[in-house]
């Protein structure tokens, strides 16, 4: 069963590519035992890959298979392709989660429901072909994708990412070279090369209906290389005397370009009205018949011009006429003048929708016109309502080449290059604010594209250069526009903050007082401004006047109804609420953050958010649940077709755990990383772990060795959260001198905060300072502030200390309460260094301590794991599979094999043989 009624001929029989058919058919396989499978063709024109996908879909006959043929006249229309594939499938629209439903209808432009971010898009088409093909498995065959739109390209890409137990396979199809296969560039991909000379000869036999010369066949197989769809050209096309050796062969042999000039020679001979269709044709889908015989009929064309096309092999025989070959189309389409093209696209623009007819109308006018450009600036909004960002980005290209004006120009070529940033197309945003960079006279215009090529920096996490030139764009605008100067100062303060020292033109102290000094001059929007802010009092005027602004500004997005931020935002309130040792705001506001940036479907956003939010669950002592945020973001990021460097961000995690091998890797690759691509918080990031595994395990002046570096940094944020382990690092190295230092710090810092967990370090400070029977109070005072916030660590750090501190009293039975609390909570949570060390101290008491148990839990994925916790916390399976953006029949695989493997037959049994500490309660409570 096929949706599309494109007909294809019976061709000759396949030849070779046992390889490639094996791998067709284990796809195939999965697909009928309810599991999904992706793979990625790539190779020459006329390689077979179009046959290879005609071999599926003749493999694949008890499937329901859909086809789709990217158009290159089509690369412009945003969703277009998309909304091809799916049309048949849209009646099940009305079934999916209202937030995928509005996306897709936005998408599509159903609805006026405002743009969705992309991944929301592709998490809807996700969950329509899935349910979809949960009635009839599903093969989705896929051609010329170098042809595809760029947001339909990445939507199903991102489908391909995701798909697990959906009974959906996706074959698609592109020609290698062309840059249109990128975005699928981390799926299973085979490549085609020419098929190898024995096979090679038997196809060209099996083509050829005479006699066939031994030494032409040979000069064919090797002069084609082995392409195929050459092979067979030259079997039709050779009269009788070049095909038995008499004659000569021509020259060139038509392989690759000479391909496509063949078939365009092939086209040029035909009639006049017949080229003419033959173009409409390659500038329409094949679908969409309706529209390709309305600009027809304005062409004055008729059915009948079809005929010779036919006789001459371009188009094949069939209900609806179609090219014989894709390349075909692109050969026809490439060979047209820039008239012929223009003409068609009148008539097109004559026919078309609101929405198609400016960019036709566009293509359709020689030279600038103003009044056109202004009606394409209007179709750019109506791409960017239905989030069509590349889209939107080309008609603004077009409409700034058309516009004559030099200062119209310049502000249309930024609008373009934002677009370009939305959709993350970033080579073609640089190469658009080069060629715009001669009309950009003004300061304004300047600093716009300033900061479009700064955010590009940014994005790839390259901040070595970024402050300084941010800060010359904002004195050089000065105070013309207080608004723009400060978003260009908030920035910089941003890629300064994340550079740390290895900033290059301005210290980080010189970008916050420019920040510092600016904010006060505009009408900061709402959160992110203020603790930006916040961020650059404190770096830049010190910390006795930063500690109360930061304060305000996490109380203010506490209090917020609603939380939008960039990128980077959830890294800057996870600083901040390191610099105020404010646990609970960090918590709220990163958890309120991953819900939005789950429920806008902002993938890179919310994996970051991931990563600060797994920092919170660690200092709480929740491990498990910290390593299911890292699987999260993770798959995030690798859903989003992101940057994914490596299990570095595990840092903290591997310090506590004490998987040493993984701690010194995740560092190397940390300090590479401030080294080369100018991130300096990865130093201190590193410093910070390095200290608690040394700590832990007695190391303690190659400890503080880790914290002196931090130290010295100052004002950078990150290093006052570890004061507490350079004052214990010191004492215990005997260098008093730099626990005294940190202690003054500490003292001057930990009151202005006025947290329960800065106030607890304080005392246990204090407490490890003081030589008399003074420290047992503030040891009780530390647990007892530690107690009233969630840092379950830091708790069991201070009863570990406390409890030292009595065995050295020779109170034993006091010690044990302590040390025996320290010991039970490291060892369940795994950290070994800190439960050997209680644990040695409590022998030392006379008590035996008894080692933790292995559980069934751990057999689990961290997949499962994490399925299996947010099922423990109440959510259904479509909120999991939305939360996940999977479908709901891959939880519900993951849960058969978690129920399978901690052996119940329930969900309501999943809380009871899971640890409290494993679960995602408290992230579930805040959504």
């Amino acid at each position: 069963m096929a949706w599309s009624d494109v007909q294809r001929p019976a061709g000759l029989p396949m030849v070779g590519r046992l390889a490639e058919r094996a791998a067709i058919g284990r796809l195939l396989e999965s697909v009928r035992d309810g599991f999904s499978a992706v793979l990625v063709l790539n190779g020459d024109a006329g390689v077979g890959k179009s046959r290879l996908l005609e071999y599926a879909a003749e493999s694949a006959q008890d499937l329901t298979v859909v086809r789709l043929v990217g158009v290159e006249a089509e690369t412009r229309l945003g969703y277009g392709a998309l909304h091809r594939l799916l049309r048949p499938c849209l009646s099940r629209l009305p079934t999916l989660p209202k937030r995928q439903r509005d996306a897709l209808s936005a998408a599509f432009g159903l609805t006026d429901a405002p743009p969705s971010d992309r991944h929301l898009v592709g998490l809807a088409a996700l969950t329509l072909l899935s349910q979809t093909a949960m009635a009839t498995p599903m093969l989705c065959l896929v051609d010329d994708v170098q042809w595809l739109d760029r947001e339909s390209a990445e939507t199903l890409a991102f489908v391909g990412r995701r798909l697990y137990a959906d009974c959906l396979g996706l074959l698609f199809a592109g020609r290698g070279g062309t840059g249109g296969l990128e975005v699928f560039g981390d799926l299973p991909a085979l490549r085609l090369d020419g098929l190898p000379a024995a096979e090679a000869t038997a196809l060209l036999t099996a083509g050829v209906s005479g006699h066939l010369a031994r030494t032409v066949a040979e000069r064919l197989v090797t002069g084609t290389g082995g392409n195929p769809l050459a092979l067979l050209e030259l079997a039709v096309t050779l009269d009788s005397e070049q095909l038995g050796g008499v004659a000569p062969l021509p020259e060139p042999l038509p392989v690759n370009r000479q391909l496509e000039n063949h078939f365009q020679e092939k086209a040029a001979l035909l009639p006049a009205d017949t080229r003419t269709l033959l173009l409409l044709m390659a500038m329409t889908p094949t679908d969409d018949q309706a529209a390709r015989w309305r600009a027809a009929g304005a062409l004055g064309l008729s059915v009948r011009a079809a005929a010779p096309a036919v006789a001459a092999g371009i188009l094949h025989r069939g209900t609806t006429a179609d090219f014989r070959h894709p390349l075909i189309r692109s050969a026809i389409h490439s060979a047209a003048s820039a008239a012929e093209r223009r003409r068609v696209q009148a008539a097109l623009a004559a026919t078309s929708a609101p929405e198609r007819r400016a960019w036709h109308l566009a293509e359709a006018t020689d030279g600038p016109d103003s009044d056109f450009a202004t009606e394409l600036e209007a179709a750019s909004e109506l791409a960017q309502a239905r989030g069509g960002y590349s889209e939107q980005a080309l008609v603004l290209t077009r409409a700034a080449e058309m516009t004559v004006q030099p200062g119209r120009r310049s502000e249309r070529c930024p609008d373009a290059a934002a677009a370009h940033l939305a959709s993350r197309d970033l080579p073609k945003l640089l190469t658009l604010l080069e060629l715009a960079t001669p009309d950009l006279t003004g300061p304004a215009a300047r600093a716009r594209a300033t900061r479009l090529r700064a955010s590009v920096e940014t994005f790839c996490g390259r901040h070595r250069d970024v402050p300084a030139v941010l800060l010359g764009a904002a004195a050089e605008l000065g105070s013309t526009d207080p608004r723009a100067s400060w978003d260009l100062l908030r920035d910089a303060v941003k890629a300064a903050v994340i550079g740390g020292p290895v900033i290059t033109g301005a210290s980080v102290s010189e970008v916050a007082g420019a920040a510092a000094d600016a904010w006060h001059e505009v009408s900061l929007s709402g959160g992110p401004d203020q603790l930006m802010a916040a961020l650059s009092q404190s770096i830049a005027h010190g910390y006795t006047e930063g500690a109360p602004a930061l304060a305000a500004a996490l109380a203010r997005l506490r209090a917020a109804d609603e939380l939008h931020g960039q990128d980077l935002f959830s890294v800057m309130i996870s600083l901040a609420g390191d610099e105020l040792w404010d646990i609970e705001a960090t918590r709220e506001i990163l958890a309120r953050l991953v819900a939005a940036d789950r429920e806008r479907g902002a993938l890179h956003s919310l994996s970051l958010a991931l990563l600060a939010f797994a920092k919170v669950e660690i200092w709480n002592g929740r491990f498990a649940a910290a390593e299911s945020c890292y699987v999260e973001s993770d798959r995030c990021m690798a859903a989003a077709g992101g940057f994914r460097p490596g299990d570095f961000h595990k840092v903290l995690l591997y310090a506590w755990t004490g998987r040493e091998a993984e701690l010194r890797a995740a560092v190397a690759a940390m300090r590479a990383m401030s080294e080369g691509q100018g991130i300096g918080v990865m130093d201190r990031r590193a410093g910070q772990a390095l200290s608690i595994f040394e700590i832990g395990r007695g190391h303690y002046r190659e400890a503080l060795d880790a914290q002196l570096a931090m130290f010295v940094d100052n004002p950078a944020v990150l290093g006052d959260i570890n004061l507490a382990g350079m004052v214990e690092a010191g004492l215990r190295s005997g260098d008093r001198a730099a626990a005294a230092m940190a202690m003054e710090r500490l003292e001057e810092r930990a009151p202005l905060a006025g947290t329960p967990w800065a106030l607890g370090l304080l005392a246990r400070c204090r407490a490890l300072m003081t030589d008399d029977d003074a420290a047992e109070r503030l040891y009780e005072e530390s647990v007892a502030q530690l107690e009233k916030v969630p840092v379950a660590v830091e708790l069991a750090w201070s009863r570990l200390l406390f409890g030292e501190w009595l065995r050295r009293r020779r109170r034993r039975a006091d010690a044990r309460v302590q040390l025996r609390a320290a010991f039970e909570s490291f060892e369940a949570w795994g950290a070994t260094a800190f439960a050997k060390r209680a644990r040695v101290e409590l022998l030392a008491t006379g008590e035996t301590a008894r080692k933790r148990r292995a559980d069934t839990q751990l057999d689990l994925t961290p997949q499962e794991h994490h399925v299996a916790s947010l099922a423990a916390s109440g959510l259904t399976n479509a909120e999991i599979a939305g939360q996940l953006f999977v479908t709901i029949s891959t939880i519900e695989f993951h849960l058969s094999r978690v129920f399978r493997k901690l052996g119940i037959t329930s969900r309501k049994q999943i809380g009871a043989r899971l640890p409290e500490s494993d679960r995602f309660g408290r992230l579930a409570e805040l959504r």
